[in-house]
This record gives structure tokens, sequence and C-alpha cells, in this order.
């Protein structure tokens, strides 16, 4: 597992490495790094078609990373629902270090690599998706106005997870 610990409180996520061995182990990596420590989580979406909280650029602005990208893990039968833990990305085979936690059930296109659930915490992110966005990127999604920071992530336990 990895534990995230946030300015809200900590969450627990185990990683997938069998469906998405690339995703997971790049999570694993930049965690062990302390690559997210210290960053914002910047965009929560709160509009009716996807109910995410998108963490894990340094910069805070969306368009940041590590400096590479990999393949998406995806398949057409990819389910989105509450505590899955998927890579953000800005167009096929783009993943680096965004992520995103589904707060909600919700149904987007199979464009984004599940590689995660949560198994603890999801009350913090519920907190945050109730506070709503500044909705500055319009139809509900935007910075969240319950601001939430990455204060340290780290591996706890390695190995081999479904």
């Amino acid at each position: 597992p990895v534990d995230e610990t946030t300015h809200r409180g900590p969450l627990t996520f185990r990683l997938g490495r069998a469906k998405a061995p690339c995703a997971a182990n790049n999570f694993a990596f930049l965690a062990s790094k302390k690559y997210c420590d210290g960053t914002p989580c910047r965009r929560l979406t709160t509009g009716a078609q996807f109910g995410v909280l998108q963490c894990g650029d340094p910069g805070g602005s969306g368009s940041g990373g590590p400096g590479y990208a990999f393949a998406d893990e995806v398949t057409p039968d990819l389910k989105y629902t509450k505590g899955v833990l998927a890579m953000a990305n800005s167009g096929p085979n783009t993943n680096g270090s965004p992520f995103f936690i589904v707060y909600r059930d919700t149904q987007p296109q199979p464009n984004y690599t599940v590689f995660g659930t949560v198994t603890k915490g999801l009350p913090v992110v519920d907190k945050i998706a109730k506070g709503g966005s500044d909705n500055s990127n319009g139809d509900g999604d935007g910075k969240p106005k319950t601001p939430v920071t990455i204060t340290r992530m780290q591996v706890v336990q390695t190995g081999t997870s479904s």
C-alpha cells in the first residue's frame, strides 16, 4: 500500500499491479522519491459527468509531470467507481504523475488507467468534494474550495496485489 498524508487527513491506497503494472510501479516510485510531497490537489470536478479530486502535479498547474510519459493501460470495460485511483492525462499515452481519486461513481470514456483503490480515508475526500469547486474551468470544474495539500506520500509495503 501507499499511505498519503494530506493536511486534511490520511489516505491509504492499494495499488493494482496486475492490471496496470506501469502506472502502479510509477506511483510507488514517485512516492519513494517524495515527488508529490508538499503538492496541492489542484482540481475538483463536481459536474454530473465526472466526480474526481486530481492531485500529483508538483507545480499545481495541471501541466506538470516527472519529465517522462508512459503508455495507457486501459480496456473498454474499465469502471470508475467511488474509491478508484486512476492516472490523469492530457491525451493518449501521456501518463506521468497527475492522478485522480474518484469520489462518486462516474463513467467517462475508459481513457484513464486505473491503478489502485482507496482503502482508507474516503471520508477525507468526501469532505473536500462537499466543499465544491471554484468552478474556474466551468461546469463545476476547478480548484477545490476546501484546499488540500499532500504533505507526505510513502510506500509502506511493496508486493503484488490485484
